[in-house]
């Protein structure tokens, strides 16, 4: 039994094409988002089938999968917001940034809301320094000089789209 769609299956052997055959390895991170994407998270049984399909050891995706902090092995709300918390942006507003977000959505990193809406997390150096704070959702969009008013906005822009993660 499989897990993932065939559409995601296919994804997933175009990256192994990337790679020699002796390297399916090499497509770890690539198979992991494509799940990821899919099911919204990484469940045990999912990096097992990703494992499996990839044909490399479990562990061996295990590790890919809890390393990264860009891959969540445990459910997450529809909208992820990683807040950079790193030195260079903690001291240009980065710690301000999250604990507005933490009393506007009442919740802790690590959290989701209760509605399932919103899950806060600490991120790592997201590589813009310069514009701290600085903040990506749902791995893919960055946000850059968020200010309170910033924030508010993002989560108003946010809380009015329809189920749309993208």
């Amino acid at each position: 039994m499989t897990l993932l769609s065939d559409q995601a299956y296919r994804r997933i052997d175009r990256e192994l094409a990337k790679f020699p055959a002796e390297q399916r390895i090499s497509a770890t991170m690539a198979a992991l988002a494509i799940a990821q994407e899919e099911k919204g998270w990484l469940s045990t049984e999912t990096i097992e089938d990703v494992a499996k399909y990839l044909g490399v050891p479990p562990i061996a995706v295990q590790e890919v999968a809890t390393f990264y902090n860009m891959f969540d092995t445990k459910p997450v709300g529809t909208f992820k917001i990683s807040v950079c918390t790193n030195l260079p942006c903690a001291l240009r507003d980065g710690e301000k940034a999250g604990e507005y977000l933490k009393k506007k959505l009442g919740i802790g990193y690590g959290e989701t809301t209760a509605d399932g809406r919103f899950s806060l997390v600490e991120g790592e150096c997201m590589g813009a320094c310069g514009d701290a704070p600085v903040l990506i959702v749902n791995n893919r969009r960055m946000c850059v000089q968020m200010s309170d008013e910033r924030l508010e906005a993002l989560l108003g822009e946010l809380n009015t789209t329809a189920g749309d993660a993208s």
